[in-house]
Protein backbone atom coordinates (compact mmCIF):
# COMPACT_ATOMS: atom_id res chain seq x y z
CA UNK A 1 0.00 0.00 0.00
CA UNK A 2 2.88 2.39 0.67
CA UNK A 3 4.81 3.36 -2.44
CA UNK A 4 8.21 4.25 -1.03
CA UNK A 5 9.38 6.09 -4.13
CA UNK A 6 6.49 8.54 -3.82
CA UNK A 7 6.93 8.79 -0.04
CA UNK A 8 10.65 9.57 -0.27
CA UNK A 9 10.12 12.21 -2.95
CA UNK A 10 7.30 13.77 -0.92
CA UNK A 11 9.39 13.60 2.24
CA UNK A 12 12.31 15.41 0.61
CA UNK A 13 10.00 18.05 -0.84
CA UNK A 14 8.20 18.58 2.49
CA UNK A 15 11.52 19.09 4.30
CA UNK A 16 12.52 21.58 1.60
CA UNK A 17 9.21 23.44 2.00
CA UNK A 18 9.66 23.58 5.77
CA UNK A 19 13.28 24.68 5.53
CA UNK A 20 13.30 27.13 2.64
CA UNK A 21 9.71 28.31 2.11
CA UNK A 22 8.37 28.64 5.65
CA UNK A 23 6.25 31.68 4.82
CA UNK A 24 4.43 29.73 2.10
CA UNK A 25 4.25 26.47 4.03
CA UNK A 26 0.53 25.79 3.55
CA UNK A 27 0.60 26.29 -0.23
CA UNK A 28 3.84 24.33 -0.49
CA UNK A 29 2.38 21.41 1.44
CA UNK A 30 -0.69 21.42 -0.79
CA UNK A 31 1.52 21.17 -3.87
CA UNK A 32 3.82 18.54 -2.35
CA UNK A 33 0.85 16.42 -1.24
CA UNK A 34 -0.63 16.57 -4.72
CA UNK A 35 2.69 15.56 -6.29
CA UNK A 36 3.10 12.67 -3.85
CA UNK A 37 -0.41 11.38 -4.50
CA UNK A 38 0.05 11.70 -8.23
CA UNK A 39 3.36 9.81 -8.18
CA UNK A 40 1.78 7.01 -6.13
CA UNK A 41 -0.82 6.20 -8.88
CA UNK A 42 -2.80 4.29 -6.27
CA UNK A 43 -6.23 5.95 -6.24
CA UNK A 44 -7.75 8.25 -3.66
CA UNK A 45 -6.92 6.27 -0.52
CA UNK A 46 -3.45 5.29 -1.73
CA UNK A 47 -2.60 8.89 -2.61
CA UNK A 48 -3.91 10.07 0.75
CA UNK A 49 -1.93 7.42 2.64
CA UNK A 50 1.34 8.04 0.79
CA UNK A 51 1.10 11.81 1.15
CA UNK A 52 0.27 11.52 4.86
CA UNK A 53 3.25 9.21 5.44
CA UNK A 54 5.53 11.59 3.52
CA UNK A 55 4.26 14.54 5.57
CA UNK A 56 4.78 12.67 8.82
CA UNK A 57 8.34 11.72 7.89
CA UNK A 58 9.02 15.30 6.82
CA UNK A 59 7.79 16.59 10.18
CA UNK A 60 9.92 14.13 12.13
CA UNK A 61 13.08 14.95 10.17
CA UNK A 62 12.42 18.70 10.44
CA UNK A 63 12.02 18.31 14.21
CA UNK A 64 15.29 16.36 14.42
CA UNK A 65 17.07 19.08 12.42
CA UNK A 66 15.63 21.67 14.82
CA UNK A 67 16.85 19.67 17.82
CA UNK A 68 20.34 19.42 16.36
CA UNK A 69 20.49 23.12 15.60
CA UNK A 70 19.11 24.04 19.03
CA UNK A 71 21.50 21.70 20.80
CA UNK A 72 24.71 22.52 18.97
CA UNK A 73 24.26 26.21 18.29
CA UNK A 74 21.76 27.07 20.99
CA UNK A 75 23.80 29.24 23.31
CA UNK A 76 27.12 30.72 24.23
CA UNK A 77 28.30 27.51 25.88
CA UNK A 78 27.80 25.38 22.79
CA UNK A 79 26.65 21.82 23.34
CA UNK A 80 25.82 21.97 27.05
CA UNK A 81 23.98 25.30 27.02
CA UNK A 82 21.85 24.34 24.03
CA UNK A 83 21.06 20.92 25.47
CA UNK A 84 19.99 22.45 28.77
CA UNK A 85 17.81 25.01 27.04
CA UNK A 86 16.20 22.39 24.86
CA UNK A 87 15.59 20.07 27.81
CA UNK A 88 13.82 22.81 29.75
CA UNK A 89 11.45 23.49 26.87
CA UNK A 90 11.14 19.81 25.88
CA UNK A 91 7.50 19.30 26.83
CA UNK A 92 6.24 22.33 24.93
CA UNK A 93 8.41 21.33 21.96
CA UNK A 94 6.92 17.84 22.03
CA UNK A 95 3.40 19.27 21.76
CA UNK A 96 4.51 21.53 18.92
CA UNK A 97 5.99 18.58 17.02
CA UNK A 98 2.84 16.51 17.50
CA UNK A 99 0.63 19.34 16.26
CA UNK A 100 2.90 19.84 13.20
CA UNK A 101 2.80 16.09 12.57
CA UNK A 102 -0.99 16.12 12.48
CA UNK A 103 -1.05 19.32 10.40
CA UNK A 104 1.35 17.98 7.75
CA UNK A 105 -0.45 14.63 7.55
CA UNK A 106 -3.89 16.21 7.12
CA UNK A 107 -2.91 18.91 4.61
CA UNK A 108 -0.76 16.64 2.50
CA UNK A 109 -3.24 13.76 2.80
CA UNK A 110 -6.14 15.79 1.41
CA UNK A 111 -4.27 16.95 -1.67
CA UNK A 112 -2.61 13.55 -1.99
CA UNK A 113 -6.07 12.05 -2.34
CA UNK A 114 -6.84 14.52 -5.13
CA UNK A 115 -3.56 13.72 -6.89
CA UNK A 116 -4.17 9.99 -6.53
CA UNK A 117 -7.68 10.33 -7.94
CA UNK A 118 -6.42 12.25 -10.97
CA UNK A 119 -3.58 9.77 -11.56
CA UNK A 120 -5.88 6.74 -11.39
CA UNK A 121 -8.17 8.10 -14.12
CA UNK A 122 -5.52 7.65 -16.81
Amino acid sequence: MTKWKAVIIGFILSVMVNSFFAHYEFIGLLVVGFITGYIAHDGIFGGMWNAAVAGSLGTIISAVLFIISATVGGSFLGLFGGLTGFTVSGISSLFAVISELIYYAIVMGITGAIGGAIASKK
